[in-house]
């Protein structure tokens, strides 16, 4: 952040900008790579959400395929989800089925999950839409305030883990 915060300041003072985090320019800028001496690189990124999807779906899940991009935002993160499934599906029950705890369906086309109205939210808002090329396909559109869901989520285990304390005095 603080590094996206200099370059801001420096391009709009035309001055040179600081690269020693991304190695290239992320202020008022889109970009699917960071520079050459960047770490972590956004593949390795990309090699990390694949793991962890594998992890969690398991074996016989369908393979991903991903495609990051480095968009000048102070913190949250936008998802764009492709899903293509045998059969159409109903738009009311997909989204019933991604609602639960933590995660909010929007409904109306004025409330479309951005990082602006994630911001300060403990909830993954998402959005649902058919493909209209498609009548199999669906998009998710997915945003989230980072800072505040790995905060909300710190919480949530700081107060599983409360009744395993260790009791009385510890030798």
């Amino acid at each position: 952040m603080d590094e996206l915060h200099e370059q801001t300041v420096n391009l709009l003072s035309f001055q040179e900008l600081p690269k020693n985090i991304f190695d290239t320019q992320i202020a008022f800028n889109l970009t699917e790579t960071y520079g050459p001496n960047a770490s972590p690189t956004l593949q390795s990124v990309k090699q990390r959400i694949l793991k962890h999807y594998q992890r969690i779906a398991g074996s016989d899940a369908p393979l991903l395929s991903v495609q990051l991009v480095q968009a000048p935002i102070f913190h949250g993160h936008v998802f764009s989800l492709y899903l293509e499934t045998e059969q159409p599906l109903a738009l009311g029950d997909l989204s019933q089925a991604l609602a639960g705890e933590h995660v909010t369906v929007t409904r109306q086309a004025d409330d479309s999950p951005s990082n602006v109205n994630a911001a300060g939210q403990g909830d993954i808002l998402i959005s649902v839409t058919r493909d209209e090329n498609y009548p199999n396909g669906v998009w998710i559109w997915a945003a989230s305030d980072n800072l505040r869901i790995a905060a909300v989520a710190a919480v949530e285990c700081a107060e599983t883990m409360t009744p395993t304390r260790p009791r009385g005095q510890i030798q």
